[in-house]
């Protein structure tokens, strides 16, 4: 696959734009949320960072379809950019500081580009295909992210959102024997669980509702650091309805836990 050097510049600038909108609402007396028929929270700054992104992207990228978590899809073509404004809306209205926007770019069902913007913590994290993934200020201020060799569940770091949701899915004891089996558990939540993953100071990861915006930036950091990245059922990538990291070696033995 040809590199996607520019592309992965042109994600850190969009991640840049989304950063200086976001922290100047963040906490601000004037935030206007509303609730979305699905019932989550959306802020009027996860509208203007995703209007900022398009508008972006219609200029330097005028091919490129764009799939957003507030407004949709627009364009079409193998290259689309997919993105969640603000990962951790409900964290970003209550001024906690665990939230990122989510940037990356998919040529067919192949994640090429991703990056993960948390500008209230002070961290960023990318990756581009085959090139490894990277965390720190900049491309030209960073250390490489490498996953964990744990290798038993009983030696394992789990992180999750919510606990809600696994009763739906119907995995609700296998979510509970899984928690009860491993070393320790936190809640660290949303992005940041993930890229815990990535960074290899967690070795599990799993979440029983997400969309594909949701986890598109997070499945290529996770891969390019070692990791492996899937559905709960076990389909590869950020295309089905949930989502599990691990750092690989526990992969198959988590799948089958929750199966």
């Amino acid at each position: 696959m040809p590199s996607h050097t520019d592309d992965l510049r042109l994600a850190h600038i969009l991640a840049d734009d989304a950063d200086s909108t976001t922290m100047d609402r963040f906490k601000a007396l004037d935030l206007h949320v509303a609730t979305k028929p699905d019932m989550t929270h959306v802020s009027d700054a996860d509208q203007r960072v995703e209007d900022v992104m398009r508008k972006t992207l219609s200029r330097a990228r005028p091919r490129d379809a764009f799939v957003g978590e507030e407004a949709g899809t627009t364009g079409w073509g193998a290259r689309r950019w997919v993105v969640d404004p603000i990962d951790g809306t409900a964290n970003y209205v209550r001024g906690v500081p665990v939230w990122a926007t989510l940037i990356s770019l998919m040529i067919e069902d192949q994640v090429v580009v991703g990056v993960v913007s948390a500008p209230a913590i002070g961290r960023r994290w990318w990756a581009s295909y085959g090139d490894g993934a990277w965390t720190g200020r900049s491309l030209h201020s960073s250390q490489p992210c490498r996953v964990s060799d744990v290798s038993t569940i009983e030696d394992a770091s789990l992180s999750y959102s919510s606990i809600k949701g696994w009763d739906k899915l119907g995995k609700a004891d296998q979510w509970t024997g899984l928690m009860d089996d491993c070393w320790r558990t936190r809640a660290y939540g949303d992005f940041w669980s993930y890229m815990l993953v990535a960074e290899g100071a967690v070795d599990i990861a799993a979440e029983p509702e997400l969309n594909l915006w949701d986890m598109a930036a997070l499945s290529i950091i996770v891969e390019e650091a070692g990791g492996k990245f899937s559905s709960v059922d076990g389909e590869p990538g950020p295309g089905g309805p949930n989502a599990l990291a691990t750092n690989g070696r526990l992969h198959d033995e988590v799948l089958k836990r929750l199966a």
